[in-house]
């Protein structure tokens, strides 16, 4: 008697990624129309509220992965939400959207909890590539002090030491080198440095990465100390501190 043939194993379906969820603080009904129909044409989920009041009550009792809150909003202001937020542990990563574009403006909203300040107005394209680089953030993404090895950052303060030597860095160093930080001993394509330091979506063919990270290098590994930059031949770059 022959046997019967094996019943065939069902093949293993991949877990359906869920899509991001954003909460949308924007009082300018125009502007929050056109950021909701962008970003849900990118796959986004959008919630969006019009009030300060409202955004803080949604981002207390509800989960997100990233939010979008305008600065200037009616009933309570988009920095004393944020700080409410940071004060009652919610740190879900904050894009700040403003019409204020002055750098005391940017510090003050990063100082209140913002991790990250669009000025108004703006292109959608450098909007959802801000928001993508913001869910690839590691969980240390809330710390203001950096340490990988001997260097030291300060993100508020904005400075940078190695063994309590002062360095001093252009704006794109200074966020390379944060980039760089918060990955330690971790290879770093030139494209994942193009799309989340420069914010390119679409990667050209550039040195762009290779220069900087070259005026990166003189800064941080001067004669005679050990080069914590390293080049990994046909991958990319390391910050190799250990």
């Amino acid at each position: 008697m022959r046997n019967p043939p094996p019943e065939p194993v069902p093949s293993a379906t991949p877990r359906p990624v869920a899509a991001p969820r954003i909460l949308l603080v924007e009082d300018d009904s125009k502007i929050a129309q056109e950021v909701i129909e962008e970003l849900e044409s990118r796959g986004f989920l959008v919630q969006h509220e019009a009030s300060g009041a409202a955004g803080l009550s949604m981002g207390l009792s509800m989960h997100f992965d990233v939010m979008i809150v305008d600065r200037m909003l009616p009933e309570l202001d988009g920095l004393t939400l944020i700080e409410t937020l940071r004060e009652r542990k919610v740190h879900v990563p904050v894009l700040v959207l403003s019409a204020l574009s002055a750098v005391d403006d940017r510090v003050s909203g990063l100082k209140a909890g913002g991790d990250d300040y669009l000025t108004k107005p703006f292109a959608m394209e450098e909007l959802a590539a801000r928001l993508e680089a913001l869910l690839r953030r590691p969980d240390n993404s809330r710390q203001t002090m950096l340490r990988a090895g001997p260097l030291e950052m300060d993100l508020i303060e904005r400075t940078v030491m190695r063994e309590g030597v002062p360095i001093e860095l252009l704006p794109r160093e200074f966020r390379l080198l944060e980039y760089l930080m918060r990955r330690p001993n971790q290879v770093l394509t030139r494209n994942m440095l193009l799309e989340d330091v420069w914010n390119y979506r679409f990667i050209p063919q550039t040195n762009l990465v290779d220069v900087h990270i070259g005026k990166l290098r003189r800064k941080i590994d001067e004669s005679g100390r050990p080069a914590l930059i390293q080049s990994i031949r046909g991958a990319g770059f390391m910050l190799r501190v250990s």
